[in-house]
């Protein structure tokens, strides 16, 4: 490559205020085999791009070097103006002169040598690039949607309304998650069921999507645009082809007292049991390790013990012999929307530097409950039917503390982050409460309010106004039974005084967490996740909803916490990209991928076992009489990343990163 151009940018302020480019383009420009070069304020700028196209024209270029930002922001960018201009986009290179100079010096002598280096690398680099050709990818047009909450529902629908079919999978027996759960939601208070069922209904009722409930997602194999995912369907002890949902096998079910999970132990239900009333589907499944009759069975009882459920169904839906069975499916790109668990305030938890709140005596102190929890007592479909009643004898509490930040931004509990809805959700509760229990008291106990959203901060003034909640800014030290009332000890930071309330409830507005179990869901979707276990995103403000491997989406409170408004807006997103890449029968993307030299590749598979995509394959190489003559790894140009490790570790240097070859890296190393 003999006619090289170079293009400096100022990026306003950002590179040109440590860097003097003019200085950095000119002796750039010196250099053999760059015919051109120029700096421009704004290169990326549409004047930036048309001196680019002009030059490359006009100069007969053959390579060109832009030193700007990171090629994360901008390589695309450029490569299709120089692509538009002719030349082969894999003929152009980015030097980094933001990230990797101007924002981590000061000294403007040390800062242009260095940008002179960098440039300097990447021109002795671009020496050595060949034309590569853009690879075309077939695509499954189906998506995989994990997680049938709010957010996995609004992704479905939307991919759904796209023209694309949808696979929806849901671990528990219906889907609808933790907002089928609430009372009401903030900041309208508009009834929960009342917005969220009939979204369940539509995803049941539409003719492109395939709900899988009570199912989860075994492995997952290929790449974007042609995943095989195997998904385990659980055993529900109930045929769901015969059933009606009739209700009939719950009426009769003798165990009428096993703590409602859907409830939050409040409430009880049968060992055959749906969640909820509306639940979708509305099949029940058998709880077997609560049913008299699987029971029986594992303690090698041989005569039916009790069979209550399938002796009064019509239909002969209760199946006692049903197993999980398999089902694959091929898709081309997959969403997670896992959602959220809240924190377990009174059992150690996954990590160990998780042990509970046992100071606020919840699990041993009947009356001190969780935001959920609250929750479920506020709702009319709830186990007190929406009245406000204590758990321990039934009665309304005239007097509730809630207490925030229980878990959140507490670096001694090890969740150092906000949890993001608690301050609204506490300013809701009041509001519930003081509707019910005219004339109950409220009290708040905070550490400052974050209400970021539309109508947010509004909503907690309205809170504080119409429920007459006391809101206090401090924490509280103990909690602890005082007969009938609960003993709270706190102090307030504003008047400098300590406090003591005699509660007779006490709500706990406790951290949001990633479910249990997504560590190996990532690990299966080879999706990088953060010491708190939330999912990661390729990039926080660029590729918001995205993850570091193709194909595989983010929706909802899996990546962080988030309320009911951002994860519909994330689940709308996603389905936007899942859209976008169902929009081609093939997928394009770019070459940088390694490739095997089948002469020297001795078959060692050094490379298989080293790379973190499984992009490397056995190919079996034959004569012309079928003889087999060795066995060489192959690289699936689908999946491979471009990470280069197959290269860093084969030792017969077979394999070699198309644009970033031996010789590039040494002609770069030598330019420096």
């Amino acid at each position: 490559m003999s006619r090289i151009g170079v293009f400096i940018c100022h990026c306003g302020e950002n590179i040109g205020r440590t860097v003097d480019c003019a200085r950095v383009a000119q002796s750039l420009g010196d250099l053999p085999g760059v015919v051109h070069s120029v700096d421009y304020k704004y290169m990326c700028s549409d004047p930036g791009q048309v001196l680019i196209k002009q030059a490359i024209q006009e100069k007969n270029l053959d390579g060109i070097v832009v030193g700007a930002c990171s090629p994360h922001m901008h390589e695309k960018t450029f490569r299709k103006a120089a692509a538009s201009a002719g030349l082969n986009p894999f003929l152009c290179e980015m030097a980094n002169l933001r990230e990797h100079c101007s924002w981590i010096h000061e000294d403007r002598e040390l800062a242009t040598e260095k940008a002179i280096a960098l440039g300097r690398f990447i021109v002795e680099k671009i020496k050595y690039n060949r034309p590569l050709s853009t690879i075309y990818i077939p695509v499954e047009r189906r998506a995989l949607v994990i997680g049938g909450g709010i957010a996995g529902i609004q992704a479905a629908l939307d991919i759904a309304d796209g023209g694309r079919d949808v696979i929806l999978v849901e671990k528990e027996s219906s889907i609808g998650g933790h907002m089928s759960q609430l009372s009401e939601t903030f900041p309208t208070l508009d009834c929960s069921q009342c917005i969220l069922t009939p979204r369940m209904v539509e995803v049941a009722q539409h003719p492109r999507i395939k709900l899988l409930a009570y199912s989860e997602v075994e492995s997952v194999d290929g790449y974007i645009g042609n995943f095989q995912v195997k998904i385990r369907r659980k055993a529900r002890s109930v045929d769901e082809t015969k059933c009606n949902g009739c209700g009939e096998c719950q009426k009769n079910c003798p165990n009428k007292k096993i703590p409602s999970e859907f409830d939050q132990g409040l409430g009880t239900r049968t060992a055959i049991y749906v969640p909820f009333p509306q639940a979708v589907p509305n099949i029940p499944v058998i709880d077997r390790a609560s049913c008299a009759l699987f029971r029986g069975r594992a303690k090698g009882v041989k005569k039916v013990v009790c069979g209550k459920c399938a002796e009064v169904c019509g239909r002969n839906a209760v199946d006692f012999d049903q197993q999980d069975s398999f089902v694959t499916e091929k898709v081309g790109a997959i969403v997670v929307a896992t959602g959220y668990q809240l924190y377990s305030i009174g059992k150690s938890q996954e990590l160990d530097i998780l042990r509970g709140y046992g100071e606020y005596g919840y699990g041993t102190i009947p009356d001190v409950i969780d935001g959920l929890q609250f929750e479920r007592l506020a709702s009319a479909s709830g186990p007190t039917g929406g009245k406000i009643l204590r758990p321990s004898d039934g009665k309304e509490p005239k007097k509730i503390v809630f207490l925030q930040c229980i878990g959140s931004r507490d670096p001694a509990k090890g969740i150092e982050y906000c949890s993001k809805i608690c301050c609204m959700y506490v300013a809701k509760h009041t509001m519930l409460y003081h509707h019910k229990v005219h004339d109950g008291k409220a009290v708040v106990f905070y550490m400052d309010i974050r209400a970021g959203g539309k109508g947010y901060d509004e909503f907690v003034r309205r809170a504080i106004e119409e429920s007459h909640a006391l809101y206090l800014r401090g924490r509280v030290s103990r909690l602890s039974r005082d007969g009938d009332v609960i003993r709270v000890q706190g102090f307030d930071t504003l008047s400098g005084e300590p406090v003591v309330i005699n509660a007779d409830m006490v709500v706990l507005a406790t951290a949001m967490r990633p479910q249990p179990g997504i560590a190996a869901l990532a690990q299966k979707l080879s999706v990088s996740y953060d010491q708190h276990g939330f999912l990661n995103e390729a990039h926080p403000k660029l590729r918001p909803v995205e993850t570091n491997t193709a194909g595989v989406f983010l929706a909802g409170a899996c990546q962080s916490p988030r309320d009911i408004p951002d994860s519909v807006a994330m689940a709308s997103a996603t389905a936007s990209k899942v859209l976008g890449l169902f929009s081609k029968e093939l997928l394009e993307r770019e070459p940088l991928i390694a490739r095997v030299d089948r002469m020297t590749c001795t078959g060692c598979f050094h490379c298989e076992r080293v790379c973190p995509y499984g992009a490397v394959e056995r190919k079996t190489l034959t004569d012309s009489k079928g003889r087999i003559i060795k066995v060489i790894a192959e690289v699936n140009q689908g999946v491979c990343q471009g990470c280069g490790t197959c290269q860093a570790t084969c030792p017969s240097k077979s394999v070699e990163l198309d644009g970033f070859t031996d010789e590039q890296i040494y002609a770069a190393v030598n330019a420096i």
